[in-house]
């Protein structure tokens, strides 16, 4: 093998001075003539090295780098193996919401590259229990390549599962403060909840028409017996759709819903300004008027006081009946 230019890095220091460790090199198992190499994170060295051993295009290698690359699947029939970018949900902690999670799949007859962006759990999972068990990896690896690979996306939607669970019961919560009087405090929350739908489609959507391009390809990997096991993966996509779509239409109800009772509390609030501001303007003219600096009929006796204070108590009985009969109270 020719030998690799050497790449620059940056050497990260700690306040001691040591320098930075060296990205971890892949995870490699074999079985029944069936290789799995698995690496998260992969640098452009390793990513190199694996393309020369198996004789990937560079492109490829371009796309396993790359940061922002969409779901896709490229058949290489030529060179004998496929190319696959999925995306999963995962929880990012750094900015308290959910992120997609690149996964890049290389298939080949006698070999899987597992390559994601970020470590996820199922795949880690599933490869330390083959790593264990040799009867388990056996089993699983005489099956082929696209078996193991149905594994690891079985794996991987099976955990997407529990991510919608939380979403809903976030979407009960959120109905039951609704409806017990707590409409403003839940105005963030119904926020958040309505970004974590939204980021959890935009990472499904274009992964349900990658899929079925994959369950159209990735025959000639799987013996004729295993061919309909993609399809439940596609199924389980398309669950999660149908799941997404009804939690999309939830939080627009109740993002609705609260808008209406925060409206409604207040127009209440405006209503009782009103009937005050309404109850108080005729007693004001009656004190304005006769409060003039003008003599009229009983001035300065007691006996106009307690007239132009029983006018008063009127104005404001009648008035409340009003708002009373006209049901505004």
């Amino acid at each position: 093998m020719p030998s690799l230019p050497r790449i620059r890095r940056t050497r990260g220091r700690d306040s001691a001075g040591s320098v930075a460790a060296p990205p971890a090199a892949p995870a490699e198992l074999s079985a029944a003539g069936l290789t799995w190499i698995h690496l998260d994170t992969p640098s452009l060295q390793h990513a190199q090295e694996l393309a020369e051993r198996f004789g990937w295009h560079p492109l490829d290698v371009e796309d396993v780098m790359s940061k922002r690359q969409r779901p896709k699947i490229d058949d290489y029939a030529d060179e004998g193996y496929l190319f696959g970018v999925l995306h999963f949900p995962v929880y990012d902690r750094t900015i308290q919401r959910l992120n997609a999670a690149e996964l890049d799949v290389f298939v080949g007859p006698d070999y899987l590259v597992t390559l994601p962006t970020v470590e996820l759990l199922p795949i880690t999972r599933l490869f330390r229990r083959c790593e264990e068990d040799d009867l388990f990896r056996e089993q699983l690896f005489s099956k082929g390549s696209g078996r193991l690979l149905y594994e690891v996306l079985d794996d991987l939607f099976d955990y997407c599962f529990p991510i919608l669970d939380k979403i809903g019961h976030k979407l009960d919560s959120l109905e039951d403060d609704v409806f017990e009087g707590r409409s403003e405090e839940v105005v963030r929350d119904i926020s958040n909840a309505k970004q974590e739908i939204i980021s959890y489609r935009k990472i499904i959507k274009p992964e349900r028409s990658t899929l079925r391009l994959l369950e159209r390809h990735i025959e000639r990997f799987l013996p004729e017996e295993l061919e309909l096991y993609f399809d439940d993966i596609v199924d389980a996509a398309e669950r999660i759709w149908d799941i997404l779509d009804n939690y999309k239409e939830v939080i627009e109800a109740l993002e609705s819903t609260n808008e209406s009772v925060i409206s409604h509390r207040q127009n209440d609030v405006l209503r009782i300004l009103t009937v005050f501001s309404v109850v108080l303007l005729p007693l004001s003219l009656i004190t304005g008027f006769f409060g003039m600096n003008l003599e009229f009929p009983g001035f300065n006796t007691v006996w106009a006081f307690w007239t132009v204070f029983a006018l008063m108590i009127v104005s404001l009985v009648g008035l409340l009946g009003f708002f009373r009969y006209k049901r505004w109270l």
